[in-house]
């Protein structure tokens, strides 16, 4: 692989930069120091110096940065004092038009955030991803037996994405034909609205046009005498969802798409960069299949493919030593505390034996720890089962293009290549 493309902007060192400008200047909410993957030094002195860390962005104002894993966890399980719920700002820094709120249960306080959580649990509940397995290995071979030889290829388009979409339409019983659809939205409802050519009007077109393709499907699951077992059946069941107004129903209905599909799909992409940017753990795994259980948890811990949450606090609370105020921002770096030295040795390095894998933070604590954990892993651990059994290594070609933004890590594209 080559290295010349990881410093994108290579008038700066950033190690340098972040060391040395002003504690009250550092704002880890910058979109390109994500998309150039040059955040870690930034990361590393906010954990050492200032894990608690009140910053300023142009576009989302004051917000206070949580960096240490310990303190992350403690706003995380504490949902009483530090609230996720829509009406307060929602889960990202970035505030969304005042006029186009979605509602969705992960940005919901209880006992309403439980009560629509419960409807959709039982897709993910283990009986069911038994069932799915023999499924999900049959497209997952399927996948791998079409891509080509000795060409270059972006193993984004052609392996994420297309393996994490088939599963998304299986799990809303979406036309099939039509999945990119899904794909399209995820992608949107990150977007920032300023880079599209119609603003936030396009942005918004997009989504509204996500919510009639829904509401479509909604009232043919409503109607149905059949009894499905699909996540649009559920809410049309659920005696929490069925009443939703909606925007509280496009909110969820993106809160599932997304769900289901950036962490997977970004995780399925950072594996196979991770494990070129470490050869010896390729090797190790080559030599041990055993190992792709943990090493499934590695490579989410390594990647985490949502880089923080945001909660606002709903009462003045002292964490580590900083006197956070009611109504102020608090973003929980997962990004930086799935790098936290003091928990994971050699934090920056993919191990994929590391014995504490399993405690990374990508999905969250308490109550609105990821519904479909499980899930996800399940689809990477096939994933990586069926590509030992047929390939040598695959080889990345080059730096993969990141995807823009603080709030999804994920590939916009990697070129790859499996030997002949």
């Amino acid at each position: 692989m080559s290295q010349a493309a990881i410093e994108t902007t290579p008038d700066i060192d950033h190690t340098e930069r972040a060391w040395s400008m002003p504690l009250k200047d550092i704002n880890p909410a910058q979109r390109d120091l994500f998309q150039n993957d040059v955040i870690w030094p930034y990361f590393e002195r906010l954990r050492k110096e200032a894990p608690v860390h009140k910053g300023y962005d142009e576009e989302f104002g004051e917000y206070w940065s949580v960096t240490r894993y310990e303190d992350i966890m403690a706003v995380d399980t504490n949902h009483h004092v530090f609230s996720s719920d829509w009406t307060h700002g929602g889960i990202t820094l970035f505030d969304g038009p005042e006029d186009f709120q979605l509602p969705m249960f992960i940005a919901m306080d209880p006992p309403k955030h439980d009560e629509q959580r419960k409807t959709v649990q039982p897709i993910v509940a283990p009986n069911n991803l038994k069932n799915w397995e023999p499924l999900i290995r049959e497209r997952t071979v399927k996948v791998l037996e079409s891509l080509p030889r000795g060409e270059v290829f972006d193993w984004v388009d052609n392996v994420s994405i297309e393996l994490t979409t088939m599963m998304l339409a299986t799990l809303f019983d979406f036309p099939f034909e039509e999945r990119r659809k899904l794909t399209f939205w995820s992608d949107m409802v990150t977007t920032d609205s300023k880079t599209l050519e119609g603003g936030e009007e396009e942005w918004k077109g997009h989504m509204l046009s996500c919510l009639e393709y829904f509401t479509n499907l909604w009232n043919e699951r409503v109607n149905s005498d059949t009894q499905g077992n699909d996540l649009i059946t559920m809410l049309t069941k659920g005696e929490s969802t069925k009443n939703m107004d909606p925007m509280e129903y496009l909110g969820n209905i993106i809160l599932l798409i997304v769900g289901g599909n950036d962490t997977t799909r970004n995780s399925m992409t950072g594996g196979l960069y991770a494990l070129n940017k470490f050869p010896g753990e390729y090797d190790k795994l080559i030599a041990n299949p055993d190992l792709i259980p943990n090493m499934v948890s590695e490579i989410i811990r390594w990647q985490t493919p949502l880089a923080h949450m945001r909660r606002t606090a709903l009462e003045d609370i002292e964490l580590n030593g900083q006197m956070i105020k009611k109504g102020d921002k608090v973003a929980m770096w997962y990004v930086s505390g799935n790098r936290d030295a003091d928990v994971f040795d050699d934090a920056d390095k993919l191990i994929i034996d590391r014995d504490n894998a399993r405690r990374q933070m990508s999905f969250g604590y308490g109550i609105h720890r990821c519904v479909g954990n499980r899930l996800g892993e399940l689809q990477i651990r096939i994933l990586w089962e069926e590509i030992l059994k047929r390939f040598p290594k695959i080889e990345v070609m080059e730096e993969p293009e990141r995807s823009p933004g603080c709030f999804v890590k994920g590939y916009k594209y990697m070129p790859v290549r499996i030997p002949a």
